[in-house]
């Protein structure tokens, strides 16, 4: 498989390519690198989206290279195996899908940062959305950030603009490196590379705000399509007396559902694994004390499914309202005749419409109505409280 080389893969953001391919270089002790240029400990940020976990990747190749003159050929095994499958065996990567990462993930991690790498010249630690390290998360990492093992690199990711918004603990310990947003042509070359027609790469890439990761499913599953469908639409719904209503319990019932479904197959691997580790159904001596160890263990991983679930309808949700916005900020331009690429460029007709039924204060309302809407999810207000009181909202500046 032919991943590209590091340098490659970071053509578009130049300035993260000479960080992290300087630090790189100064690990190996290169000729004319600056021995600064590498620390144990960084913090990646930037917008959702912007690609701050493929940079993290893209460094930990570049640290596990075997070739001798390029860091992050791209061609040798360790290459192949971080940037590829991400299955190497001194590359750590905690992809927390819950709320919040929880103190005894954070634990296990620290443990397997502290041992040397196996094969490689280093052990690479990478969490990716370390936002959601709570304070005791946050201050069982601190000493190994403070002083992480001799050949272990620690990189936490942040979806953020800015470092302020992460643990001040955590943050001055690190060095910092901003991650910004891939250019819509890199992230069609990409899709495009994975399959995907040129245009429908670039409505992707356009319409999901430059995320890579989001760009990728709208390409690629219908579920999502029909989402975000069903999501600009509702600009059309709230014009008709109690559709609107209607409409966003059905959007609600749809990202419910979509949560569930999406980890289903993976979920019930684990389930079926850790009934196979406690030999579930098992007779003869002992058996009911490991049959009363198995049920408190098969409920402890049925609640993290719940706390991922959540998570994901969360974050989903989060993405309709953005892509709601979206539509309001197209009708918005269309109306002041501002010559700039729409945000949902297939949604023009709707967008038009728009602009001919409201006024610009009105549509300025709406936006505002989406941001109170995203806020009151932050806050455990029920979300069907807080989708209807959205819909009243955008009634009221729309009519």
């Amino acid at each position: 498989m032919n991943t590209g080389s590091v340098a490659q893969r970071l053509a578009d953001t130049p300035g993260v390519a000479r960080t992290i391919l300087g630090a790189a270089r100064a690990a190996r002790g290169m000729p004319g690198a600056d021995p600064r240029a590498m620390s144990h400990s960084w913090l990646f940020t930037g917008p959702p989206g912007s690609g701050r976990s493929l940079a993290a990747i893209d460094f930990a190749a570049a640290l596990m290279c075997t070739d001798p003159e390029e860091p992050g050929c791209g061609k040798c095994e360790a290459c192949r195996a971080v940037l590829g499958t991400k299955q190497h065996t001194d590359l750590v990567l905690v992809d927390p899908q819950e709320v919040i990462i929880p103190v005894d993930t954070v634990r296990e991690v620290i443990g397997r940062a502290a041992s040397l790498p196996t094969v490689a010249p280093w052990r690479v630690v990478i969490f990716n959305n370390a936002d959601r390290l709570n304070n005791n998360g946050a201050n069982a990492l601190l000493k190994t950030v403070e002083e992480p093992p001799e050949r272990t690199v620690i990189i936490m990711c942040a979806p953020s603009d800015a470092p302020e918004d992460f643990s001040q603990t955590l943050r001055s310990r690190c060095r910092h490196l901003y991650i910004p947003s891939p250019s819509v042509d890199n992230i069609v070359a990409q899709l495009v590379s994975e399959g995907a027609s040129d245009h429908d790469a670039r409505l992707a890439a356009v319409t999901s705000l430059r995320h890579v990761g989001r760009a990728r499913h709208l390409v690629a599953d219908p579920t999502v399509q029909k989402r975000r469908a069903v999501a600009i639409n509702l600009a059309e719904d709230i014009f008709h007396e109690s559709q609107g209503f209607q409409a966003v319990t059905s959007l609600l019932k749809l990202v419910d559902a979509e949560a569930k479904e999406s980890h289903k197959e993976e979920e019930e691997a684990e389930l079926a694994k850790l009934e196979n580790t406690f030999g579930v159904g098992a007779k003869g001596k002992g058996a009911a004390k490991a049959q009363r160890d198995a049920r408190s263990a098969i409920k402890d991983l049925q609640e993290q499914h719940k706390k991922r679930a959540k998570r994901r309808v969360i974050d989903n949700l989060d993405l309709v309202l953005v892509d709601l916005s979206g539509i309001y900020r197209d009708a918005l331009m269309t109306k002041v005749g501002a010559q700039v690429e729409m945000t949902h460029p297939d949604f023009a007709g709707l967008s038009g419409e728009l602009a001919q039924r409201v006024s610009e204060e009105g549509l300025l309302e709406c936006q505002s109505a989406i941001s109170y809407c995203r806020e009151q999810l932050t806050q455990n207000v029920g979300t069907q409280i807080a989708f209807d009181g959205l819909v009243g909202r955008l009634r009221r500046a729309c009519l």
